[in-house]
């Protein structure tokens, strides 16, 4: 007689699958940077796999995935207690609630292992846009910046990325392909099924199409571009150190530089520039920053915040973060403003309904206004720089559009300073170097406390800053033109596509059976007589 079966009880069950699904989302935590070892992403995803199982009822299904996604953004995104703690606690749990949706509606049974990938890539579809416009730090993608799947990215961006991922660790930990002799002695019912061969084969096909995909190419041009890193203490907010301060600090290490004619740029951070009574061109602030230019003979790119009834840009006791061109004559001869502003950062979503609850919106004094023009700067010679302003640099649209005007580099201009640890700037850098991959160009990133950095279009970084030190960095770069077919086609064909799959997963993993069942019941459902 072949061996009793051993299957698990309810009790072990209701233990094992929630342990599983926290130990899986903590490993995609900690495969993020600081910590950074992207197998752990996929182990994580393996892990996941294995507590939902093949045939879990609905509400361990709801639990697993919530504990998985919850793991995964409360540690991921910690950062954000800095900022809001009530926002850090709603975001990781409606976040997690995405995971916990996705688990349930994705199918089980045989197709689990395409249907599954496919519901929680298109739950970090949403985090890209929803709520406020998007919180996309803790993803996936930026998981993946140190390890061999990087090179997708200019293939699909993050959102492949995120696939690709998904998709290897519910394969490898779904159903085998096909059920040894010595299994089916144990286990007459035991059946292979072959999905997970065809998941693993369409992943091989992107990796190898991504390898060849166009990277942009060298037009036999360079730029070299000075990075200045002011220095100072992190964990500080505007109201603890003076802006004038900040300004200093990044005069100083400036005048380090020594004129060389190599030199064609000097960047500074974001809004190291705070100009409250009047416009930055024509003040004093301008005419420091020209001095300097000229001594060094090379245009500067600086970020300035300033009130927004000063330029024009806006209506009295707003905002604006910009990142401008000044020129050796004190001119300002180009100027990008930040499109994607950060959520309770520099402007506070349902400021009056919030302020009524009580919460402390008065920490985010005013609003920013955000830009409208196209995300560049063009320097003096003609050369363009595609503008990705701190936080729009978790977007890979903005990088996208910048190279898309005609940029050859992107730069980064950012400020991390109120941020203590290294959380969101270890983030931030390997989200530098998604966007780099992405649209096959240098970027050059600055930060007034760090990190500051080069980062080459392989996703390479080179002479990244320490933290609160005050250094210059310096390097000549190849201007690059040509597009890779991330920037040809951007999001939406992968969004698409992975939509398409999922409903597929759908109506195959049982929902064409759930429809003939009902339509079955409809008919046989006896009729009422007059």
């Amino acid at each position: 007689m072949p061996d009793k079966i051993v299957t698990p009880t309810p009790r072990t069950r209701a233990f094992k699958g929630p342990a599983l699904s926290l130990v899986g989302g903590l490993l995609v935590a900690f495969s993020l940077p600081p910590w950074g070892f992207w197998p752990l992403a996929i182990i994580g995803v393996m892990l996941f796999e294995t507590a939902l199982g093949v045939r879990s009822t609905r509400r361990q299904r709801l639990l697993d995935g919530w504990l998985f996604g919850a793991a995964w953004m409360y540690v991921g995104m910690w950062w954000m207690v800095q900022l809001t703690l009530p926002g850090y606690i709603a975001a990781g749990a409606i976040f997690a609630g995405g995971h916990a949706v996705a688990a349930l509606v994705a199918p089980s049974g045989r197709w689990r292992v395409i249907g599954r990938p496919a519901a929680h890539t298109l739950v970090e579809v949403v985090r890209f846009s929803f709520p406020f416009g998007g919180v996309p730090l803790a993803s996936l993608g930026i998981s993946q910046a140190g390890g061999p799947l990087l090179g997708i990215a200019r293939l699909g961006g993050v959102i492949l990325i995120t696939w690709v991922v998904f998709q290897l660790g519910f394969a490898l930990a779904g159903p085998a392909p096909a059920v040894p002799r010595l299994v089916r002695r144990r286990r007459p019912s035991a059946k292979g099924a072959p999905h997970g061969v065809f998941a693993l084969a369409a992943v091989v096909i992107v990796i190898v199409i991504a390898a060849i995909a166009p990277h942009g190419s060298r037009t036999g041009r360079t730029i070299t571009i000075a990075a200045v890193q002011g220095g100072g203490e992190q964990g500080t907010r505007a109201e603890d150190v003076p802006s004038r301060v900040v300004t200093e600090r990044h005069l100083e290490a400036t005048q380090s530089i020594d004129p060389d004619p190599n030199l064609d740029l000097v960047l500074w951070p974001e809004n190291v520039i705070d100009i409250n009574d009047e416009p930055f061109e024509g003040s004093a602030v301008n005419e420091a920053v020209a001095a300097e230019a000229a001594r060094l003979g090379v245009p500067f790119a600086v970020g300035v915040t300033e009130d927004a009834d000063q330029t024009g840009r806006g209506e009295p006791g707003r905002i604006t973060n910009a990142q401008v061109v000044v020129t050796p004559d004190g001119r300002v001869t180009s100027r990008y403003d930040k499109v994607r502003r950060v959520p309770f950062g520099e402007y506070v979503p349902m400021r009056g309904l919030l302020e009524a609850l009580g919460a402390p919106v008065d920490q985010v004094r005013t609003n920013a206004v955000a830009g409208t023009e196209p995300a560049v700067i063009e320097l003096p010679d003609g050369t363009k720089l595609g503008v990705v302003i701190s936080w729009e640099v978790f977007f890979g649209g903005r990088a996208r559009e910048g190279v898309k005007h005609g940029a050859s580099v992107i730069v980064n201009p950012t400020n991390g300073a109120s941020y203590t640890g290294t959380v969101v700037q270890t983030q931030q850098v390997a989200s530098s170097r998604l966007r780099a991959v992405e649209t096959g160009r240098w970027v050059v990133q600055a930060a007034p406390t760090g990190f500051s950095a080069f980062v080459s279009p392989s996703g390479e970084v080179h002479q990244r800053t320490g933290v609160s030190e005050r250094a210059v960095i310096t390097r000549e770069i190849e201007l690059r033109d040509g597009r890779t077919w991330y920037v040809r086609i951007g999001d939406g064909p992968w969004i698409v596509a992975v939509l398409v799959v999922f409903l597929v997963a759908v109506w195959f993993g049982g929902g064409r059976a759930a429809l003939a069942r009902r339509r079955d019941a409809r008919r046989e459902a006896p009729t009422s007589s007059d």
